[in-house]
């Protein structure tokens, strides 16, 4: 949460040795001051919640491998073909959803937004399993220790890991954090 406003507000209250902020004029220096200050802050806030939103998939992705280590046990790297039925876990794990909400919608009605949603979804991880699936690689002991003390909100402990991609045909390739748009 950005504080220019609270520092702007604090500043001009010295100023004014403690003489209340209500009182200032319209157009006063200092009541420009404060507004530049809120719309700066609005702009901060909208940026960082902006950003929030597009890391979110990855951090769920990232989540949805810590359950699994957490589950297994055992802090130890994980055979390559037990990640290969992971991942194609993860990807079809709304069809049941899709399936369902096209059985409930009525024949010759259009598609809802959420079946348009996670079609377009379920099309994009199927894409990205052929072409190569980032993920964090749980093939070596450190690294899956490393995801084991991940917490959820933490977006910087992410650059400690170790990151692949892994193609459709088993090809397996190093890749870097945060994912390039390439």
């Amino acid at each position: 949460m950005a504080k220019t406003l609270e520092k702007a507000r604090k500043q001009i209250q010295k100023k004014k040795n403690g003489a209340s902020i209500d009182a200032l004029h319209q157009y006063s220096r200092d009541s420009k001051r404060l507004h530049r200050a809120q719309i700066r802050d609005e702009r901060l806030d909208k940026i960082a919640s902006s950003k929030r939103k597009q890391d979110r998939p990855l951090l769920e992705r990232v989540f949805f491998f810590q359950e699994f280590i957490r589950e297994s046990e055992q802090l130890k790297a994980v055979e390559f073909e037990t990640v290969r039925a992971k991942i194609n876990e993860y990807v079809h794990q709304y069809d049941e959803e899709l399936n369902a909400i096209k059985k409930e919608r009525r024949p010759g009605r259009p598609a809802s937004m959420r079946e348009d949603l996670l079609g377009m979804k379920v099309a994009s991880l199927e894409k990205e399993q052929k072409d190569g699936f980032y993920m964090p690689d749980l093939t070596t002991e450190t690294n899956v220790q490393l995801l084991d003390k991940w917490e959820k909100r933490s977006w910087p402990y992410l650059t400690n890991l170790k990151w692949v991609k892994i193609a459709g045909n088993g090809e397996v390739r190093p890749a870097l954090f945060p994912p390039q748009s390439n």
